[in-house]
């Protein structure tokens, strides 16, 4: 933990997070598991079968998860230390956002103009740059990524209504 941080207060615990992910790994777990089952996990006249090794990775999985599971939940709550702090939250919310805004406008812009608008935006808002800075590079960057991708590699990658209007 940071001392001397203005908002230490913790959002929550260590022990929290590791039910949480605990319950979520052995959830994964189980859909290999029956997706294993669904492929054949067994062995067959040539060896294993598709979901042999995936079946068992996601037993392992499971089992590992149950384990973490039972001694969190037997933990006693005494011990309260943080997985995360406000003040860290809010730095991350600060990334996060702005990145899940990108892809849901990808969808709808294309992901050139989307980048345009993502980099721009950072360059503002937590680089705190003139806008004579911003507008070159929010602009080059994803121009330049545009010729290396869609001429010289020849990789499309989603367009919106400006490549759309110029013919891309």
């Amino acid at each position: 933990m940071e001392h001397g941080t203005q908002n230490s207060d913790p959002v929550v615990s260590n022990r929290t997070m590791e039910i949480v992910v605990a319950g979520l790994f052995a959830l994964v777990a189980l859909v290999v598991m029956a997706d294993s089952v669904r492929v054949g996990n067994g062995w067959g006249s040539d060896g294993p079968k598709a979901g042999y090794f995936p079946f068992y990775v996601g037993l392992i999985m499971l089992v590992s998860s149950l384990a973490t599971l039972a001694v969190n939940i037997r933990r006693h709550s005494g011990e309260r230390t943080a997985f995360v702090e406000k003040h860290q939250l809010a730095l991350v919310l600060q990334v996060l956002v702005p990145s899940a805004v990108f892809v849901a406008l990808t969808a709808f812009l294309g992901i050139y103009l989307s980048a345009v608008l993502f980099i721009a935006f950072f360059m503002h808002w937590v680089g705190k740059y003139p806008l004579k800075t911003i507008l070159p590079v929010a602009i080059l960057v994803p121009a330049g990524l545009f010729v290396m991708f869609e001429i010289w590699f020849l990789v499309p990658l989603p367009k919106g209504p400006v490549e759309t209007m110029f013919g891309f």
